[in-house]
């Protein structure tokens, strides 16, 4: 198996970790968190790997992971380049769902092959993410030798890779955004986004149908505010005032809902 480094070990990394490695697709070497207590609990709930301290701690892998927020994605690449780890042999991708695999741009530039992954689905219980990850829809971009690796690990955990282009990286990730937080009443606007963003209209409905459901499944099982993910739950508001440009520029009444519902997400994301 190739090893995998997974630098951000939150409720993304974690369930990745754990697929990966249930699935002997990859093998997590080594984990860093914003606290070495975070990453050893991560390695306990992934089942394999060494927690580490920092940056400095990281060693060479074949693959590095960053599941970390989208406006830290640059500078952890950045700052994983410094480490001189990277080099012609390395894959380096993200999970963000707006960003673009050109976010990392600095482990392109040690001659490492960039990709970006995003799970079409909630991670409110990384638990039960995990045990029914198998069918979950993921999009991928990126370089080719990168992609030659991440979709035969996707289909060894029985997900579904589709792949799409960098430039329609905000106007897809806005669909999830309205197929996950705004439930029932933007599923129309939700399922144009994502065949504007250049989804056939079955994958659409692929995409939609099982985040809506999960989605419903957590407010009723965790509440509304512990249900609430995405971009503003994470205070991400770089990422949300980026994707209502995108949004206007495509759709001016779908830029206006996505506008209207900002504050009031906010606003249930201070309860949690």
């Amino acid at each position: 198996m190739k090893t995998l480094n997974i630098i951000g070990a939150g409720k993304v990394g974690q369930v990745f970790g754990r697929v990966f490695w249930q699935q002997q697709a990859l093998l997590p070497a080594q984990i860093l968190n914003r606290t070495q207590a975070s990453a050893r609990r991560a390695a306990a709930f992934i089942g394999v790997g060494q927690a580490v301290a920092s940056m400095a701690d990281l060693q060479r892998a074949d693959v590095y992971m960053l599941a970390v927020p989208d406006d830290q994605i640059g500078s952890t690449c950045a700052a994983l380049a410094e480490r001189g780890v990277l080099d012609v042999a390395s894959i380096v991708f993200h999970c963000s769902g707006a960003k673009a695999s050109t976010a990392l741009q600095a482990a392109a530039a040690c001659g490492a092959a960039v990709a970006s992954l995003h799970p079409v689905r909630s991670f409110a219980d990384a638990a039960q993410a995990a045990q029914q990850f198998a069918g979950t829809i993921c999009s991928v971009e990126g370089d080719a030798r990168a992609l030659e690796l991440l979709i035969p690990a996707l289909q060894a955990v029985a997900a579904q890779a589709v792949q799409i282009s960098a430039d329609s990286k905000l106007l897809y990730h806005a669909g999830s955004v309205f197929a996950c937080n705004y439930l029932v009443t933007l599923m129309e606007t939700a399922l144009r986004a994502y065949q504007a963003a250049g989804i056939p209209a079955d994958l659409a409905q692929a995409m939609a149908a099982p985040l809506a459901r999960q989605t419903l499944e957590n407010v009723f099982a965790l509440g509304t505010a512990a249900a609430l993910t995405g971009p503003i739950a994470r205070g991400d508001l770089a990422t949300v005032n980026a994707q209502q440009q995108a949004v206007a520029a495509w759709d001016g009444q779908a830029g206006d809902l996505y506008q209207a519902f900002i504050a009031p997400t906010v606003a249930l994301a201070a309860r949690k």
